[in-house]
């Protein structure tokens, strides 16, 4: 907040495919898609179009109790076709945050509902980013985000993000008949984007089964082609017992997110009689939003972005890795989905006292924008970036970085 009063805001106008326009006319490429979700692009006219027509019929209503609309239907019943999940279930929410909360109280009361009211306790990884609603802060894994806040959920804890052995400890270590579920993105995204080892999920997901943990893969980042599939899990051959969603459902044109949830939790709500799962958000299900995804999933499969982004992950990782030789740079992670990190080397961010934030500035001046955490600047370009625009995206990046190092 200082920031902003200290100077002028930055003011987005326009957008059309992976290219800004601020307020004074100036262009940029938005090599973040906004904050992950832009995956088909800016602009795209049949989504408006599409939301246009959904709202001169119905523009919203409740989808609680027995309330549907035909969108959030269509929607449900498409996600559930492609969802690596046994006999799935859709809960639609507004964002990957709702959906998260939704998601853990969904695991805890699940264990209720079957008499095991004391599996309780949330795992998560380090650097991995679950939101910033209550229970999202409270299992996230950067301290800077829990700073301050008081104690938001007490029975979570976190394990290192490459370490199965580590996982299963923690689980060992609380009681398995504690532990309710465990939450991790396919690629660490926010956090830095380290990407798992190719055995790490195979192995996480036979610990969670043989202690009877819920398995939650946090796809808000990693689905809807950014990783050449639709949730980003389906690359490590598991099968999770729930799945969360966001951003790239609707490129971010409306909010939308949602839980993907095996049968088997949906089973003591779903068949009982007098079981209710009492949660839900006022706008969830909503016909506008369900519209925008439905005519942004046909982007996605008419044009194919589902091939395209390998191929995007292909250049991307070899034009990214042209900046290891960069004095300022430590590392380039990257070639697991179309994203990538540049982290800068332990000289230049304490001997030297640079910032990310310094590298970011001096790329948006020259007209990209990346995204700036404190140890790294990451990349996400929507999935339509051309060669030609990733080869300006890094050579931006390194005019960026010459120009901080030089400083």
């Amino acid at each position: 907040m200082n920031t902003v009063v200290q100077g002028p805001k930055f003011i987005v106008a326009k957008g059309e495919g992976v290219w800004l326009w601020d307020d004074s006319g100036d262009r940029y490429l938005d090599g973040t898609a906004s904050l992950w979700y832009c995956n088909v692009g800016h602009g795209r006219r049949e989504i408006a179009d599409a939301v246009y027509r959904q709202m001169t019929q119905l523009e919203a209503y409740t989808v609680y109790g027995d309330f549907a609309n035909v969108p959030a239907l269509q929607l449900s019943e498409r996600l559930a076709a492609h969802a690596p999940v046994a006999d799935p279930r859709i809960i639609l929410t507004c964002g990957g945050g709702e959906s998260i909360e939704t998601a853990a109280k969904l695991a805890r009361r699940y264990f209720a509902a079957q008499g095991r009211p004391e599996r309780v306790h949330l795992i998560s990884r380090t650097g991995g980013y679950h939101g910033l609603h209550g229970i999202g802060t409270g299992i996230i894994g950067m301290d800077r985000f829990r700073d301050g806040f008081g104690p938001l959920v007490e029975d979570a804890s976190v394990v290192p993000h490459d370490s199965a052995a580590a996982l299963e400890a923690e689980i060992l270590r609380v009681g398995p008949e504690k532990v309710a579920a465990f939450f991790a993105e396919p690629v660490i995204g926010a956090g830095g984007v380290y990407p798992p080892t190719p055995e790490y999920f195979a192995s996480v997901a036979e610990i969670c089964r043989r202690h009877g943990v819920l398995f939650i893969v946090d796809s808000v980042i990693c689905g809807f082609a950014r990783m050449g599939n639709w949730f980003g899990i389906e690359r490590f051959g598991v099968c999770p017992d729930m799945i969360v969603f966001a951003k790239g459902v609707s490129s971010g044109y409306l909010p939308l997110g949602g839980v993907v949830a095996a049968g088997a939790i949906a089973e003591p709500f779903w068949d009982r009689p007098g079981n209710p799962f009492h949660h839900g958000t006022t706008y969830a299900g909503h016909p506008a939003c369900s519209a925008a995804a439905m005519a942004n999933l046909d982007i996605l499969e008419r044009e194919d972005l589902f091939t395209v982004a390998l191929e995007v992950e292909t250049y991307l990782d070899a034009a990214m890795r042209t900046l290891e030789d960069h004095p300022l740079v430590r590392e380039v992670r990257s070639g697991t989905g179309v994203m990538a990190a540049v982290e800068l080397t332990e000289e230049a961010l304490v001997d030297r006292g640079i910032r990310t934030a310094d590298v970011f500035a001096e790329a948006r001046a020259r007209g990209v924008i990346l995204r700036a955490v404190p140890r790294a600047l990451l990349v996400s370009p929507p999935l339509v970036i051309t060669w030609e625009q990733i080869e300006h995206l890094v050579a931006t990046l390194r005019a960026a970085l010459d120009a901080v190092a030089a400083r």
